[in-house]
């Protein structure tokens, strides 16, 4: 069994104001992830400069759940088409078989 990943504490700035996060990911995805959200919230912000922050943290996290839902849908959509490719493929391949042993047994 694999030792559990030890927490790293990583500052960042969202929003204007610095958090000290404790995560499981690297400190480098965390920064990464802390920026996304900063972007997000700033875009927001701009768009909407009157709403004040907790509102506009709402819409982001809305917003990035949209994202994800986005994401899994496309997933799931390409893994449903792959899997239709895969077996036209085999059912093709195994024509293309069956026809050559016929044609090597005449």
């Amino acid at each position: 069994m694999s030792p559990a990943p030890e927490k790293t504490v990583v500052a960042v700035e969202i929003a204007g104001e610095e958090y000290k996060l404790r995560a499981l990911a690297t400190p480098d995805y965390t920064r990464e992830c802390a920026e996304y959200l900063d972007r997000m919230i700033g875009d927001i912000r701009r768009q909407s400069p009157a709403l004040e922050l907790q509102r506009v943290a709402i819409l982001a996290g809305l917003a990035l759940a949209d994202q994800l839902f986005q994401a899994r849908k496309d997933a799931g959509a390409a893994r449903s088409d792959g899997g239709e490719q895969v077996l036209r493929l085999a059912l093709e391949i195994e024509e293309k078989l069956s026809q050559s042993n016929l044609a090597a047994a005449s």
